[in-house]
């Protein structure tokens, strides 16, 4: 394995145990994270498809060890959240506002969209590490959340696998770049989205208005 010195960046604290470990480490670091143990999976990922670009470790090793320990990890955490997750929170869950009331509202938003969050999940912080915890504590179908979960899965380490190996070392400047222009960014999504609001706003107050004056005298507009 090459030394440490070869991984940059936010990749360098990963460098030590990918070295010593390899796929072992790949496997065990996704695994944990999936199940909510906080730990640098998509990092250690990253780390090693960029390894993989550099002809130290297989890629197709890699993607394959990467989407296995992640939908192991994942179920690991739904059956978790349904064995014993809900007494948890129907015991703990009012100290941090987790009524039994807010409760069942998840389990019917999981049941309206749940398929949509699992998917995604994987590319969130937050909810990589816990969505089937929450999936299992909601009690959304297992071969439901076995189904989106994997194509969530296949996605996630896809994309990251492939952005590393074709980057290699290049994405971490590509990240550093981004990071210079992180808050600007996020000003001009936070602007769109109020622009955007305004004038939705605005048209439904036109309509109203154009409505209203369209009733005839001494009705009531809907």
């Amino acid at each position: 394995m090459p030394p440490s010195a070869e991984l940059p960046g936010f990749l360098h604290s990963v460098a030590p145990i990918l070295d010593r470990w390899g796929y072992l480490a790949l496997a065990g670091v996704i695994g944990v994270e999936s199940f909510g143990v906080p730990a640098p999976g998509q990092t250690i990922m990253v780390a090693a498809a960029i390894y993989a670009g550099a002809g130290r470790m297989n890629i197709y090793v890699v993607a394959l060890i990467c989407f296995v320990a992640a939908v192991l990890g994942d179920n690991i955490g739904y059956w978790i959240g349904l064995r014993g997750g809900r007494a948890v929170v129907n015991r703990f869950g009012r100290y941090i506002f987790v009524t039994p009331e807010r409760l069942e509202k998840a389990e019917q938003f999981f049941a309206r969209r749940g398929n949509r969050i699992i998917v995604v999940a994987r590319f969130i912080d937050g909810l990589r590490q816990l969505n089937g915890v929450i999936a299992g504590i909601t009690r959304m179908p297992w071969r439901t959340f076995l189904l989106y979960n994997a194509i969530g899965a296949a996605l996630w380490v896809g994309w990251w696998t492939t952005v590393s190996y074709l980057l290699g070392q290049n994405l971490v400047t590509i990240i550093d770049q981004a990071h210079r222009y992180k808050w600007p960014a996020i000003a001009l999504v936070v602007l769109a989205v109020a622009t955007y609001v305004a004038l939705h706003v605005r048209h439904i107050r036109r309509r109203r208005a154009r409505a209203a004056a369209a009733q005839p005298p001494g009705e009531k507009p809907v």
